[in-house]
C-alpha cells in the first residue's frame, strides 16, 4: 500500500515550507505542495491525504480572493475528519478563520526575531505546553505580521508576547497554529529582507520592527535554534498523520 502525502499549501512564492520540507526530507515523509500562488489547482478534498499545511503569505484572510473559501472548506474538512493541519502565520489565521474566529488588525506590525512566552498559567497549558514545546518556556522566533487572530472556542493558548497576546495555539490534540514564523531557515530570511526592506522602511511605528541589519546579524544561529524548537513541534505533530 502506497503511503499518503502530506498536503501543503504555498500562497506567496518566497513562503514555501523552509526547515519544514528538511524535516519531511529527513524522516521520509513525503509530501505535495500546491503552489496557490502560481494559480495550481486546489485539491476538492484533503481525504487522500495525511495532513495538511498551510504556509504565511502578505494577505489577508478577510480579502476577497478566490482561493480563500476554498482553503477554508479543505481546512474544516480536514478538522472534522481527524487530519492534522499546521498553520504557520497566515496559515494560522486561515486555522482560525475556519474555526470561526476573528483574524483583525494586530495593534503593532511586528516584524523580526522576538522571543515568545510558552504559557502554563493552568494545567491544560502546562499539559499541552510540555507535549509540543517540552520543558521550554520562551523562545526566540521571526515575526512579519501585521494582522492577528483571535482564540477558537475549544483552543489552547500556547503562546504570547509583548507584541502580540495570541502567537499560537493547539486545538483537539494534534491540530497547531502559530501566528509567528517557526519554519525559517536563512535563505528565506535573506530573501524576505530583499523584498521587505522598503516595507521596514516606511513603517512609523518601530515599536515592534527590527532593522535588516538587526534581522541578519547571527543569522545561522538563530535559525539553528528556531529549527530546534520547529522540530519538536514537527515531531508532535506527525505522530498524528495516518500515511496509510
Amino acid at each position: 500500500m502506497s503511503k499518503k502525502l502530506v498536503l501543503i499549501m504555498r500562497f506567496y512564492e518566497t513562503e514555501g515550507p523552509g526547515y519544514l520540507a528538511d524535516f519531511f526530507s529527513q524522516n521520509t515523509i513525503q509530501y505535495r505542495l500546491i503552489k496557490v500562488d502560481k494559480m495550481e489547482e486546489i485539491p476538492k478534498s484533503v481525504s487522500q491525504y495525511s495532513g495538511l499545511v498551510l504556509m504565511g503569505g502578505p494577505m489577508s484572510v478577510n480579502d476577497h480572493l478566490p482561493w480563500i473559501k476554498e482553503v477554508i472548506k479543505l481546512i474544516q474538512e480536514a478538522i472534522q475528519s481527524n487530519i492534522p493541519v499546521l498553520g504557520h502565520c497566515l496559515g494560522g489565521q486561515l486555522i482560525s478563520k475556519a474555526l470561526g474566529a476573528v483574524v483583525k488588525k494586530n495593534t503593532l506590525r511586528e516584524i523580526g526575531w522576538f522571543p515568545v512566552q510558552i504559557l502554563k498559567n493552568n494545567l491544560e497549558q502546562i499539559q499541552a505546553s510540555k507535549k509540543w514545546f517540552g520543558d521550554l518556556s520562551e523562545s526566540q522566533v521571526f515575526h512579519w505580521h501585521g494582522e492577528t487572530f483571535e482564540l477558537p472556542k475549544n483552543a489552547i493558548h500556547l503562546l504570547s508576547n509583548n507584541n502580540c497576546y495570541y502567537q499560537g495555539y493547539s486545538y483537539l490534540d494534534k491540530h497547531i497554529a502559530f501566528q509567528c514564523h517557526i519554519e525559517m531557515i536563512p535563505s528565506m530570511v535573506e530573501e524576505w529582507i530583499k523584498c521587505g526592506v522598503e516595507e521596514i522602511k516606511r513603517e512609523k511605528n518601530k515599536e515592534a520592527i527590527q532593522m535588516p541589519k538587526v534581522i541578519l546579524e547571527n543569522l545561522p544561529n538563530k535559525c539553528d535554534q528556531l529549527n530546534q524548537l520547529a522540530n519538536h513541534v514537527y515531531k508532535q505533530w506527525i505522530k498524528g498523520l495516518r500515511l496509510n
